[in-house]
């Protein structure tokens, strides 16, 4: 199958997955927001789940590049991690099957795929690791912290920043300044001494 079709396949799938929801999004209507035969979907994915993994892990992927593509071990890591919070906020709430995935929503909805996106979940986390890494190598951050837990744990201090925003209806202007704030929190605990 051509590149194209299967980028129009999961730019439609991505679109109407995150618009309307697992439940209420069909082939049907991923195919004719495609511009393609419901047939022509089926080449590409096994099954509706299928194609909605397919759509949750190329968003995934998209997030994690662009985002790497701003790692530049020029910089100072600590800086770096600051800036790429930020990017990390608005990517995330202009990518709804990101912000879900992060959040944990798929693995209720599909729990015969939640250790897919469990896997999913823990590749989001890849640029944090990298970035941590680049400043034990620049003598930025401590030399025995714990990289993987490190990255949980600011990955799920991103997800709490943004549920903030739901649970208190306040402008996402607000929330940013708040994770903000808490990732310089945490910078100042990771800093080598």
């Amino acid at each position: 199958m051509e590149a194209s079709t299967q980028d129009k396949i999961l730019d439609s799938a991505a679109e109407c997955f995150g618009r309307f929801g697992y439940k209420k999004t069909s082939i049907e209507r991923v195919a004719e927001h495609a511009g393609v035969g419901k047939g022509t979907v089926y080449l590409y994915c096994e099954s509706k789940e299928d194609l909605f993994y397919q759509s949750v892990h190329r968003e995934l992927r998209q997030w994690i590049s662009d985002l790497s593509k701003k790692i530049d071990p020029r910089r100072p890591a600590d800086q770096l991690m600051v800036e790429l919070a930020a990017l990390d906020l608005e990517f995330v709430e202009r990518r709804p099957l990101v912000k879900d995935l992060l959040f944990g929503m798929f693995h209720g909805l599909l729990p015969e795929w939640a250790e897919r996106f469990e896997e999913l979940r823990k590749l989001g986390q890849r640029h944090v690791v990298e970035l941590l890494e680049l400043g034990i190598r620049q003598k930025v951050f401590a030399a025995e912290i714990d990289v993987e837990a490190t990255a949980r744990v600011l990955q799920d201090m991103q997800i709490s920043g943004a549920l903030l925003s739901h649970r208190t209806r306040q402008p996402a202007s607000e929330v940013r300044r708040q994770q903000l704030a808490a990732v310089r929190l945490v910078m100042r605990g990771l800093k080598a001494r």
